[in-house]
Formats: C-alpha cells, sequence, structure tokens
C-alpha cells in the first residue's frame, strides 16, 4: 500500500496534465471548422498539414487532430485562427 501511495504522490502532476488534455481533445469535436475555412492562408500552419487538411476538409477539430500528419501543434494553431481572425474564411 505504501508503495502505490508514493507513486499517487510522485505521478499525480503528471497524471493531472493528463486529464487535462483528454479533456481539451474530448472538446475539439465541439469546436467546428467553415467548410469554406483558408488554411493556406495561415502562415504558421505546417504546409503537411495544410495539405492533409485541404484533402480531408474535416468537419471540426476533433477530426483534424486525428488527421496524420496534422500535429497538436497544428491544431492548437487552429484553434486560435479559429477563435480570433474570421478573416481566413473565404
Amino acid at each position: 500500500i505504501n508503495d502505490q501511495i508514493e507513486i499517487e504522490i510522485k505521478y499525480e502532476g503528471y497524471i493531472t496534465r493528463q486529464r487535462k488534455e483528454v479533456q481539451k481533445f474530448a472538446n475539439l469535436d465541439k469546436i467546428k471548422i467553415p467548410k469554406n475555412f483558408s488554411y493556406e492562408k495561415i502562415k504558421n500552419l505546417r504546409f503537411e498539414a495544410k495539405e492533409k487538411l485541404l484533402k480531408f476538409l474535416p468537419p471540426n477539430l476533433g477530426v483534424a487532430s486525428r488527421i496524420n500528419g496534422v500535429s497538436f501543434a497544428d491544431i492548437s494553431i487552429l484553434i486560435i485562427e479559429l477563435k480570433n481572425k474570421k478573416s481566413f474564411i473565404n
């Protein structure tokens, strides 16, 4: 029992962070991507991510996050752009 308590204490911060990350991903399905969203206009989005997103045209960020070649950094950029800059919509 002492070993179990020690492990829980040692990894508590890590587990908490992981739970928050899982929650973020669960909420990504709620953030819709407009059909006319211009990925190519986003400067910080990686070229590979732009290609994949233009090919698959995901309906929301949850689907986009599951596309091979689209990183969490790319998703973070999309979140910012979708929330702050509606100018990327044709």
